[in-house]
C-alpha cells in the first residue's frame, strides 16, 4: 500500500518540487495550500501534468483554519510542513498575519498531528533568521566581498538563537514548538533552517526568492536594485538537493527526530 504524504504549501516553489519527487516515487500526495502567492496556480497546473497525477489531491485550505488542518492531517503518514509567510518585509508591514500563518498555523498542524493517533513524521521548514543578526561574529571586508573571519565554512548550528524581525519571531516560535512536540509528545519531527534556495518553479520577487527575481528581471530587461555596497556574499542551495535532504530526513526520522 502506498504511503500517504501531506505537503502544506505544496503549490509553492519548494513544495511543488517536493510533490513532484514524491509522485515519481509512487506516494499518494495531498497538497494543502491557500494559494496566496504568485505562481501557485501555475505550479499546480504543472503538477497536474505529472504522469502520476492521479495520485495527487489538491486541497485549497489555510493552516489558520484548525478544522481544515485536522481534515488534511488525518490519514497522513508523512507531513512536509512548508506553508508559511516567507518575507521579512511583509512581516514588518503586517506582523499579526505573519504570526497567525507561521506560528499559529504550525501550532494547528502539530496539534492535529498529536490528536490524530497516527504519529506522522513531520519535516518543518524553518529559517536561518532564527539566528538573528549575529552581530557578535567578526566580518572582514575585502576588495570585492565580505567574509566571516572565524567561520570560513559558515555559521554552525551551535550559534545561539536570537530571533530578529516579526518573521524571525514567528518562524522561531514555530521552530521551537516543532522540536518540543518531539520531546514532550514523542512526535517524530525534524526542523530545517533554510536560506537562499533556488531552482525551477520559483516565482521570485524582490522581497523573497532573489535569485529567481534577478533572472526574471534580466530576461525582461527590467532594472534590479542592489542594496548596500554589493559585496554581500550568500550561499545558495539548489532545490533538488534540498528535496533530497528533506526526504532523507523523513526516511531516517529515527536518527534525527527532535533535531
Amino acid at each position: 500500500m502506498s504511503r500517504k504524504v501531506l505537503v502544506t504549501g505544496g503549490a509553492g516553489f519548494v513544495g511543488s518540487n517536493v510533490v513532484s519527487s514524491l509522485l515519481a516515487d509512487r506516494f499518494d500526495v495531498t497538497v494543502f495550500d491557500a494559494f496566496l502567492r504568485i505562481g501557485t496556480q501555475d505550479n499546480v497546473a504543472w503538477l497536474l501534468q505529472h504522469p502520476r497525477s492521479s495520485h495527487l489531491r489538491i486541497v485549497n485550505g489555510d493552516t489558520r483554519d484548525f478544522r481544515a488542518v485536522k481534515g488534511a492531517v488525518a490519514g497522513a503518514d508523512i507531513i512536509f510542513h512548508l506553508a508559511g509567510q516567507v518575507a521579512v518585509t511583509s512581516s514588518v508591514t503586517d506582523p499579526r498575519a505573519d504570526f497567525d500563518i507561521n506560528a499559529r498555523g504550525t501550532f494547528n498542524l502539530l496539534e492535529a498531528a498529536r490528536l490524530c493517533g497516527r504519529r506522522p513524521t513531520i519535516v518543518y521548514s524553518s529559517t536561518n533568521k532564527v539566528y538573528g543578526g549575529i552581530e557578535d561574529i567578526a566580518v572582514v571586508e575585502e576588495c570585492d566581498r565580505y567574509r566571516l573571519r572565524d567561520f570560513p565554512n559558515g555559521i554552525p548550528e551551535t550559534q545561539p538563537l536570537d530571533f530578529h524581525s516579526p518573521y524571525g519571531c514567528s518562524k522561531g516560535a514555530a521552530d521551537q514548538y516543532v522540536r518540543d512536540y518531539a520531546r514532550i509528545y514523542g512526535l517524530p519531527t525534524v526542523v530545517f533552517r533554510m536560506s537562499c534556495i533556488y531552482g525551477p518553479r520559483q516565482f521570485g520577487t524582490e522581497d523573497q526568492g532573489w535569485m529567481a527575481h534577478f533572472i526574471i528581471s534580466a530576461l525582461k530587461r527590467q532594472p534590479i536594485t542592489i542594496y548596500g555596497d554589493g559585496k554581500q556574499v550568500r550561499d545558495v542551495l539548489f532545490v533538488d538537493d534540498l528535496v533530497r535532504a528533506f526526504r532523507l530526513a523523513a526516511d531516517n526520522i529515527d536518527k534525527v527526530a527532535g533535531d
